[in-house]
């Protein structure tokens, strides 16, 4: 059973939502709306992952709860707050930890989301992550899987300076996104990933 994981520097992320891969039509995009489904999208088997409200139904890796050091819930969309955020420690180090993810596992499924990013923003959703083969091969707090990528690529901090793979859409390092459309740095965009058994 994988884990949905949120890997996030900077965006802030609205409508998270998932049902089987096999049905195909996306949620209504709420756009700093009430994050809510409505009656059909239910039927269809969509399941609400973020309230816009609690942090209900997630927790950092590598934790039993949210670290609200790293995470805030603002105007209804969940926010990674920036490295200049983060509490350090009394030696002066940063407070380790940031991923979240979701406490229940998925199989076969479509995730639905919304996001957008500050300038100069780097960062990715990740999925299909195992906290275990996370922690015995990475850091504690810290996942590896599937990075669904997530940047400012008008930013001259990194246009045309990445590799194709390595831009908003992209399978990070792997795949290169297409048929991208971004938004502008601070409003909402729509992406989908859909996993049916090895096909994403």
């Amino acid at each position: 059973m994988n884990k949905i994981l949120l890997w996030v520097l900077m965006p802030s992320l609205f409508l998270l939502s998932c049902r089987t891969a096999q049905e195909k039509k996306s949620p209504q995009p709420v756009n700093g709306q009430d994050n809510t489904l409505s009656i059909a999208e239910i039927s269809e088997g969509w399941e609400l992952l973020f309230d816009g409200k609690t942090f209900n139904g997630w927790r950092s890796l590598g934790r039993d709860m949210v670290q609200n050091e790293h995470w805030k819930i603002e105007d209804g969309a969940i926010r990674k707050l920036n490295s200049g955020e983060v509490p350090s420690l009394a030696d002066g180090q940063p407070l380790e930890g940031g991923d979240l993810m979701t406490q229940d596992s998925f199989d076969n499924y479509e995730l639905y989301f919304e996001w957008k990013i500050l300038e100069k923003g780097n960062t990715g959703l990740k999925y299909n992550v195992s906290e275990e083969m996370s922690q015995n091969y990475d850091s504690k707090y810290s996942a590896l899987g599937f990075e669904y990528q997530l940047l400012d690529d008008k930013d001259s901090t990194y246009a045309g300076k990445l590799k194709p793979s390595q831009y908003t859409g992209g399978l990070y390092d792997l795949v290169t996104p297409k048929n991208t459309r971004v938004n502008p740095v601070g409003e909402y965009n729509s992406s989908r990933i859909s996993v049916n058994g090895n096909h994403v």
